[in-house]
């Protein structure tokens, strides 16, 4: 990977990238709130099941279309791709999620990198589109893209359970294995494959929309 792809890399998926992460659980919260992640175990359990049957699943095969489309100049296909990444969502809170990050990244790296500018959508689309302009390996950009998630569910529940900053590291440290079984995963399955089951999650987000006390958005 070359220097300025690998540094475009790096500070689009930084913590501190003007996106509002740091606003979103997930669904997580509301998990935490019901008692179903109490540790740092249950906390790993839970991210790598999202992996395998949740959003991120759907979002990393929609990552990979929409990179491979950027980088053929293949309009219409990118346009598909994402209207179908758009209504992936389960539940309001869900779609939130993915618009408003989707729309403050495009519109954040529009502005310092308008070579790179994406089109606007759901998060895992822009970011794609913005990797593939810059030269980023889709590996590594869909990597690092799954790490992010991981890395922003444990920052929500060092917060929220609340979980010492070192537990939270040794569980990011344990999900490694997990990304990248879903990354190989993910770079090998076809667009009409993008899909997610997990329907307790979706049940948690709806609870969430009225749950009492709230730190998060989703």
């Amino acid at each position: 990977m070359r220097t300025d792809a690998l540094l475009r890399l790096v500070a689009w998926l930084s913590p501190a990238f003007p996106v509002g992460a740091f606003a979103y659980s997930h669904g997580l919260e509301a998990a935490i709130d019901e008692g179903r992640v109490k540790t740092a175990s249950d906390l790993g359990e839970w991210i790598a099941d999202l992996l395998v049957h949740g959003g991120p699943r759907a979002d990393a095969v929609f990552f990979v279309h929409a990179w491979r489309a950027a980088q053929a100049d293949d309009a219409p296909a990118l346009a598909d791709i994402a209207v179908r990444a758009a209504a992936m969502r389960g539940t309001g809170e869900l779609a939130l999620e993915a618009t408003q990050q989707g729309t403050s990244f495009a519109s954040a790296v529009t502005r310092a990198w308008p070579a790179c500018a994406p089109v606007e959508g759901v998060y895992p689309v822009a970011v794609a589109v913005a990797a593939a302009r810059a030269g980023v390996p889709l590996d590594a950009a869909l990597a690092a893209f799954l790490h992010a998630f991981a890395a922003n569910l444990v920052s929500a529940a060092v917060r929220a359970i609340p979980l010492g900053q070192s537990d939270g590291l040794a569980a990011l440290a344990g999900l490694e294995s997990a990304i990248e079984r879903a990354r190989d995963a993910a770079l090998a399955r076809d667009l009409d494959e993008a899909g997610a089951a997990a329907p307790a999650l979706d049940i948690l987000s709806f609870r969430h929309e009225t749950q009492y006390s709230r730190l998060f958005r989703s």
